[in-house]
């Protein structure tokens, strides 16, 4: 082919080459959070995750222990998966050896790191107090936050959700999030790496904006370097899903965000509100919570922004029978989005943890072996009876990346499983390539 034709071809895809580039830059290399548990903002203490962690254990002791528990886990995801593939679900023998290590694991997590993402909530949360009242929380809230990192269980990332800019809260939203990363600040000294601010209430592309232009008046206010105030965008109205004009404002939002959103949250019950589905109904798997995520999924795609589902308000709490309800049915909840291709949701009570991690464990745990042979093979040109492409194999590396970092695997399973070192998988991930 001729040059002349080649240069002509380059300047005509130039601004496709320039919009790929920019806002679509493939995986981040950011580690996303199985849950983001959300605590009213009056609510908070140092001690808080680790607190939380000995209460989920209390229950599950008081309730017939961890192995009890991941073994009804276990049987009911082998069934799940059974009826869509037609596989037979293993020996009940096998069930209970793999129930002990999955108690083990998740036991150990709620010690270690029981809250992953922990958020203060001055939104629904917090509810209407006077100035006073939250200006005095809020400081409070950052000072304990910041003592929070020291303590044992200490979580991976923490930060506040504040109230939307909708005309009513708007003020006192934004006055609300200056005083904490004020608090944040004095109390730090710099700005925490683990510090997340959550935007609830999302109903237009200008509100995002209007978020952008605070982010900078708070970062020269503050002597921080432009773009490190980033934040999440709670998608909990139908408005930015579908828009007055036809079009899809979520998608549109997130490139308005100029590189500062790092996550899109559903609000199942806003949401489900908002579209008059009746409180009995409102769910994480009703058909107009599956068509927003969808919606969701496409605007996330490419990006390296991440994306979680919302929470249910069916607690593990009162009599037996009641606590094993709620438990199958969060376990259920969790495992639906991760099949789905969601990998973060919300949990709302201590009780909510246990099935977080058995859920979550058990489904990167189930596909282990099978995804590192599989990758191993197509890395090392091995025979394999699956004829995997690179976009596959990068899913793969993900996949198993991301049972690393919750817990779920270890780094002895996965580089013996692989032959890969953890910096191999870690670019086959974001990549998919190891050059």
């Amino acid at each position: 082919m001729e040059q002349r034709t080649l240069a002509e071809i380059d300047s005509l895809l130039s601004e496709t080459d320039a919009l790929l580039r920019t806002s679509y830059p493939g995986e981040r290399d950011a580690r996303q959070p199985v849950h983001t548990v959300y605590v009213p903002g009056h609510d908070t203490s140092p001690t808080l995750p680790r607190d939380w962690g000995r209460q989920a254990l209390d229950a599950v002791e008081s309730n017939g222990g961890m192995v009890q528990l991941a073994e009804r886990v276990i049987i009911a995801a082998r069934k799940e998966a059974g009826a869509v593939s037609g596989s037979i679900v293993p020996s009940l023998h096998q069930i209970a050896r793999e129930a002990e290590m999955l108690a083990e694991a998740v036991t150990e997590k709620l010690y270690r790191e029981p809250i992953e993402d922990l958020r203060l909530d001055f939104e629904d949360g917090f509810g209407r107090q006077s100035d006073e009242t939250e200006d005095r929380w809020v400081k409070q809230a950052a000072r304990d936050a910041i003592a929070g990192l020291s303590e044992s269980a200490a979580p991976a990332f923490f930060g506040i959700r504040f109230k939307c800019m909708e005309e009513e809260t708007r003020a006192r939203g934004l006055r609300t999030l200056d005083l904490f990363i004020s608090e944040v600040l004095a109390a730090h000294g710099s700005w925490p790496s683990q510090l997340v601010l959550t935007l609830p209430k999302v109903s237009t592309v200008d509100q995002v904006r209007a978020m952008v232009l605070a982010c900078r008046s708070l970062e020269a206010e503050h002597h921080l370097g432009e773009g490190t105030i980033r934040f999440e965008v709670q998608v909990e109205t139908p408005q930015l899903i579908l828009g007055a004009d036809g079009t899809v404002p979520v998608a549109t939002a997130l490139h308005a965000g100029e590189g500062r959103v790092t996550s899109l949250h559903y609000g199942t019950y806003d949401y489900s509100a908002s579209m008059g589905v009746a409180a009995a109904y409102q769910a994480m798997d009703h058909p107009v919570a599956d068509f927003a995520k969808n919606q969701m999924m496409l605007a996330v795609a490419g990006t390296g922004v991440h994306l979680s589902d919302g929470s249910t308000n069916i607690l593990p709490v009162g009599e037996p029978e009641e606590i094993q309800h709620a438990w199958s049915l969060h376990a259920g909840l969790v495992r639906r989005h991760l099949r789905r291709g969601i990998y973060q949701g919300w949990d709302m009570h201590p009780n909510q943890l246990p099935t977080r991690f058995l859920a979550t464990f058990s489904f990167y745990r189930e596909g282990g072996a099978k995804a590192a042979g599989r990758l191993r093979s197509y890395v090392f040109g091995e025979d394999s009876a699956v004829l995997d492409e690179p976009a596959t194999a990068k899913a793969m590396a993900r996949y198993l990346s991301r049972g690393l970092a919750c817990g779920a695997h270890t780094e002895e399973f996965l580089t013996t499983r692989t032959n890969l070192s953890l910096g191999e998988l870690d670019r086959l991930a974001r990549t998919g390539s190891l050059n």
